[in-house]
């Protein structure tokens, strides 16, 4: 399953890469999940935007770490942070949103309406270094592969048959 990472790119750059090699050097995330990240495609004729875009659709879980920036504004006054949630939240992609900081008096209010916008929709962490923020996504991850059956913590006779039918049971 791919994970998407949504931020602005500029400010929170040591927690994108933090993330990535959080994921992929842990045994069990390891497993399941690599991270799609903007900054490692290569140069190519196709705009931005389009690309952004396209990425959050072929991933299976949106990850957002929303910061004091908002980031770069479209011709609209849309940052590309605000339109890939936006995306994640039309397609109904798992979406985790975990917010830096406590303090939103230095954020910029356009982000403090979109992490405001993230919170009616679903339950936001704080975080305030990199190993809390780690943390937080472990659990939210290993919860999100329960859920979707990929893991299994129910002892075997308790666990669901999803693809039997009842005449075989």
């Amino acid at each position: 399953m791919k994970i998407f990472v949504s931020s602005v790119q500029n400010e929170l750059a040591e927690e994108r890469r933090a993330v990535k090699s959080f994921i992929e050097s842990d045994p069990l995330l390891r497993r399941f999940f690599s991270v799609f990240l903007f900054e490692d495609l290569p140069a190519s004729d196709r705009r931005a935007d389009a690309v952004y875009i396209s990425e959050v659709d072929r991933s299976a879980v949106y990850l957002g770490i929303f910061g004091y920036e908002y980031g770069f504004e479209d011709a609209v006054g849309v940052s590309p942070t605000e339109r890939e949630f936006e995306r994640a939240t039309e397609t109904g992609k798992p979406r985790l949103i975990f917010v830096k900081g406590t303090d939103d008096q230095n954020r910029n209010p356009k982000m403090q309406s979109l992490i405001r916008k993230a919170g009616q929709q679903l339950i936001r962490r704080r975080f305030a270094g990199i190993p809390e923020l780690t943390a937080a996504l472990y659990s939210s991850l290993v919860d999100h592969l329960e859920g979707c059956g990929a893991i299994q913590s129910r002892p075997f006779e308790e666990r669901p048959c999803r693809d039997e039918q009842y005449q075989t049971l």
